[in-house]
């Protein structure tokens, strides 16, 4: 079991990182002026489907959604980047979440800049 969740830590790294290349070679058009990253790819054990989380930094809520519209539709052409580059038996079948874990711990963060330090003396 060990050898499988090894192997498939792998593989969401490989994944992960072809991703972000390929954002970076052909980035998202509705994206202007937002950063689009991706944080996270959970592939199943069969290999046939992957969760990817994306952070997207900036911009409104409706902008966000037009990057989602943009990255499925350009869901077929990543993987077919991943099935030339990885060269798996099956290539995975991207689904693309949003992940606002970032966006959060950056809230938190603003939230306790904003509190008044104590002097202890």
């Amino acid at each position: 079991m060990a050898e499988k969740v090894d192997r498939l830590t792998r593989v969401n790294e490989l994944i992960k990182r072809e991703l972000a290349d390929y954002l970076e070679k052909f980035p998202v058009a509705a994206a202007t002026g937002m950063l689009v990253s991706i944080t996270e790819v959970n592939t199943s054990v069969d290999l046939r489907n992957a969760t990817v989380s994306v952070s997207i930094f900036g911009g409104k809520n409706s902008d966000r959604s037009d990057i989602f519209h943009e990255l499925a539709a350009k869901r077929h052409d990543m993987q077919r980047v991943l099935a030339r580059t990885l060269a798996f038996k099956h290539t995975p079948v991207l689904n693309f979440k949003p992940d606002h874990r970032l966006e959060m711990g950056d809230r938190v963060l603003a939230i306790l800049n904003e509190t008044p330090e104590k002097n202890d003396e």
